[in-house]
């Protein structure tokens, strides 16, 4: 008795799909096309919001906190801590000394303290080194 109400009810169902297959394949011929690009550019969007949403949520809000435990734990100055963030972006010793008007002697002196200060024994490491400790904001 099972069987027969599980296909019969197989088979309204099937009649149900059907006919409204029918009334939508009669329905869409007469939407013109200007239509299905709104629709399809409504669905898109809102699915770009909604992987977007799901992509950021339970992330911190704000990323770019220096570690000042890190900076004061290492003895980091001011001045060092410039021209670190000046080598973070590439300058040259030169580019620094005149972006910080200091001499490239001066310069010199800081990166050897920076390199003492964060074991490193140039200017990657030293880059890479103040990342890991968070010592200066991303950009």
């Amino acid at each position: 008795m099972a069987r027969i109400v599980l296909l019969f009810g197989l088979a309204l169902t099937l009649a149900a799909f059907g006919l409204t297959w029918l009334e939508h394949h009669f329905w869409i011929r007469d939407i013109g096309w200007q239509i299905y690009g709104i629709v399809i550019a409504a669905v898109f969007a809102l699915l770009g919001i909604w992987i977007e949403r799901q992509r950021t949520e339970g992330k911190p809000e704000n990323t770019n906190t220096r570690n000042d435990k890190a900076i004061k734990a290492l003895g980091l100055t001011s001045r060092e801590l410039e021209v670190l963030e000046c080598l973070r972006v590439g300058e040259s010793n030169k580019h620094i000394a005149r972006s910080l008007d200091i001499s490239p002697n001066t310069v010199k002196t800081h990166l050897q303290s920076l390199y003492a200060k964060l074991g490193a024994s140039n200017r990657t490491q030293a880059v890479n080194r103040a990342a890991e400790l968070s010592i200066f904001t991303l950009v």
